[in-house]
């Protein structure tokens, strides 16, 4: 198809040089969107088929044109299928395929995503699909019914036959892979070295790692090595749909559209990294509904990472129990409002009277799931004493005689603790008697984070399994450590090279950025430093991206570390690093909060203006410390006035500038105050009306300082340990 598309628009001395193209439509045809077959590609991935963190593109081989469309036909290898799309960038310098990261930097031809040429209409990729779902006759008692495909061979037994589907599947992709050979053996005829057979290599190796990871499609559930574990993810998956009375058989009413549905797969681990469980779960392709028409609101809010460290902080220093529950298929409790339709999924065989699915219930992928499920249970908890939280709408809060119970809810993850053992017992069996739920005691694991009990008994939240698997990711588990996650000795300034680096850079910025969010402060500093330059990002950038994984090397097990304590210990830091950017001189916010020894929030932030002096870039600091500090202090007191009916202790922030100090307490617009914006000036008020109370410390205590600048290895340890940063017990 290719090698006519090609030559049906190359001159021909047999039509007096004009080409085939022109002969029949009578103009000459373009050839600027032609490439070089067999190079290498990068596929864009739509954002609605994309999570936050993933790639944005896929690598692939170009295989051909489209007759039809403007769009190109690239061999997607890691789903090992044909896709078209128009969102192509070609590397015609480079043929194959590479498996790995390289652990050097290469000089090679730069990907730019971003000024790839994309219309504002969605353009998503588009597989070549073939095999028709059976139908067969059943009683209508039971419309909805499960069929799962024959057990395939593993390649240790003797293959079975394969359905019509699976037969008609099979012969495309070995047509494809024949016509791979076929020009294979042209171009090996010409070149001995030809590199499609390293590409053919590189695949193969890619088809083997795939047994020990999660299938991408129904058939290689229900085919591959663990297929006996995912059809009963499966049908755990279909029985708990029937059970809910999510679908209703249906016919399509005119003028109305049905969704897709897609099947995804995820081995649940546990902490240690051990098999928790298989798990299976049919989504709706919610990227395909129409606004006004199969949805309207989305928004569903979920907890705050500082909220999750405030409550762990606080049940270590009562001594409460922290118990973990998890919703089972939570989305699927959720009444639908609107009218939406959806295709009959693989591995569900209907009668011939309906083709398709009405959705009575929720299921994940629709754009307003989680808030359906968010609002029913919302309804529920509040139905059984609880009231919301005023500062985060996840946390809810109950007392009973003088004892409470606290629920911090992600989605359908649930956290409950509180003063009293029987309490809480009554509210897991009011939760359980409405959600079927799994019980899974004290909280060691929750959200990606790791709850380590120390010796001390004291607690540590960290994230060593999440470091070691970004290592690998990387192509860094090897590398040598450092003491610090940036070299002070190194200034870096943005790029205006016409090139980027062939690195995933980005990709790694936003594995540090989940990180630092959550339970890593002491590389928080670096992680906003190198991600002012994403734009385009060069070798230097990249190295200073590096030296941040040398730093998660020798601190995988570092975590922030809650003591337990006479007193509530909470108190804030504010600093400023005065025209520590090199390219527009501006200066560096940061802050941290601290309760039971350990930080609970903090941020560092690039000003958005240039400060003229130092007690400037603290003042500004210094009311970005407070608009944060003012939301942890009144949420911290309103779960120490349920708990102990008492007040809290007071705000305290620690500021290392007398000169800012004297600014927010007279308000005297002398030359060094009278040009600050007046929106920084709520200071002056917050002081004056006792709601903040300022204190001096050196600067050599500042603990704020670690998110304003480098530092250098012996300060920097000394630092994070200040800060509450431990390793934890193993």
């Amino acid at each position: 198809m290719t090698a006519i598309y090609v030559k049906n628009r190359l001159p021909s001395p047999k039509c007096q040089d004009q080409t085939p193209f022109e002969i029949v439509n009578g103009f000459r045809p373009s050839v600027k969107h032609m490439r070089v077959f067999g190079c290498r590609t990068f596929v864009l991935t739509p954002k609605e088929k994309r999570s936050k963190w993933d790639p944005k593109a896929r690598e692939g081989l170009f295989m051909g044109y489209e007759e039809v469309s403007k769009a190109y036909r690239v061999y997607d290898i890691e789903a090992d299928q044909v896709v078209i799309s128009r969102d192509v960038t070609f590397d015609e310098s480079t043929f194959g395929f590479s498996p790995t990261l390289p652990q050097e930097i290469v000089d090679d031809t730069a990907l730019d995503i971003e000024s790839m040429n994309i219309s504002d209409e969605p353009h998503p990729m588009q597989f070549k699909q073939t095999g028709k779902r059976k139908s067969r006759s059943n009683s209508q008692e039971q419309v909805l019914q499960r069929t799962l495909p024959e057990r395939r061979g593993t390649g240790l037994e003797e293959a079975s036959a394969p359905d019509d589907s699976e037969s008609h599947q099979a012969k495309r992709r070995s047509s494809a892979r024949d016509n791979l050979d076929e020009e294979q053996k042209g171009s090996d005829e010409d070149n001995e070295d030809a590199t499609p057979q390293v590409f053919w290599r590189a695949s193969a190796n890619a088809v083997e790692g795939t047994d020990l990871s999660e299938p991408t499609t129904f058939e290689d559930a229900v085919g591959g090595p663990d297929q006996v574990h995912w059809r009963k993810a499966i049908c755990a998956e279909l029985d708990s749909m029937k059970l809910r009375g999510v679908f209703r058989a249906t016919k399509l009413p005119a003028g109305q559209h049905a969704i897709g549905t897609k099947w995804v797969f995820k081995i649940k681990r546990k902490a240690d990294g051990s098999i928790e469980k298989y798990k299976a779960r049919l989504v709706a392709k919610g990227f395909k509904q129409k606004y006004g028409i199969d949805y309207t609101e989305t928004f569903s809010p979920v907890v705050k990472y500082v909220t999750l460290r405030m409550v762990v902080a606080i049940t270590k220093y009562f001594g409460w129990p922290l118990d973990q529950l998890d919703v089972v298929t939570a989305f699927l409790y959720g009444v639908m409002k609107e009218k939406v339709f959806c295709v009959i999924p693989e591995g569900v065989e209907m009668d011939e009277d309906f083709d398709c699915l009405e959705l009575v219930k929720a299921i994940y992928g629709l754009k307003q799931a989680s808030r359906v499920w968010n609002e029913t249970f919302d309804e529920f908890v509040r139905s059984i004493g609880f009231q919301v939280s005023d500062f985060d709408p996840c946390l809810y809060l109950k007392i009973t005689s003088g004892e409470c119970v606290l629920l911090l809810v992600y989605v359908d993850d649930v956290l409950v603790t509180g003063s009293s053992t029987e309490l809480i017992a009554c509210t897991k069996s009011d939760l359980k008697t409405r959600f079927e739920m799994t019980d899974s005691g004290k909280c060691t694991f929750v959200l990606g984070i790791e709850l380590v009990e120390n010796a001390d008994n004291s607690v540590t939240m960290c994230q060593r399994r999440y470091v070691d698997d970004i290592l690998k990711r990387f192509g860094m588990s090897e590398c040598k450590a450092v003491t610090s996650p940036t070299d002070i000795s190194s200034r870096l300034i943005p790029s205006t090279a016409a090139t980027k680096i062939d690195a995933p850079f980005r990709e790694a910025v936003g594995a540090f950025m989940h990180l630092t969010t959550a339970t890593r402060p002491d590389i928080a500093f670096a992680v906003r430093y190198v991600s002012r330059f994403m734009e385009n990002p060069q070798v230097e950038h990249w190295i200073a991206v590096k030296r941040i994984f040398r730093y998660l090397q020798g601190t995988t097990s570092h975590g922030i570390c809650f003591k337990p304590g006479e007193e509530v210990d909470f108190r804030g830091y504010s600093d400023a690093d005065w025209a520590g950017d090199h390219s527009e001189r501006k200066s560096t916010s940061g802050y941290a909060f601290l309760l039971m020894s350990a930080p609970i929030s903090w941020g560092s932030k690039k000003q958005s203006s240039v400060s003229l002096s130092t007690s400037e870039a603290e003042y500004i600091a210094l009311s970005l410390a407070i608009q944060e500090g003012k939301w942890v202090h009144r949420l911290l007191c309103e779960i120490l006035d349920a708990a102990e009916d008492k007040s809290g202790p007071e705000l305290k922030i620690m500021e290392d500038n007398q000169s800012c100090i004297k600014m927010t307490k007279n308000p005297v617009n002398h030359g060094r105050a009278k040009h600050i914006d007046i929106k920084y000036h709520h200071i002056r008020d917050e002081v004056k009306r006792g709601e903040v109370k300022l204190e001096y410390c050196e600067t050599s205590i500042m603990l704020a300082d670690i998110m304003t600048k480098g530092l250098h290895g012996p300060r920097h340890r000394e630092m994070t340990a200040a800060l509450g940063i431990r390793e934890s017990s193993h």
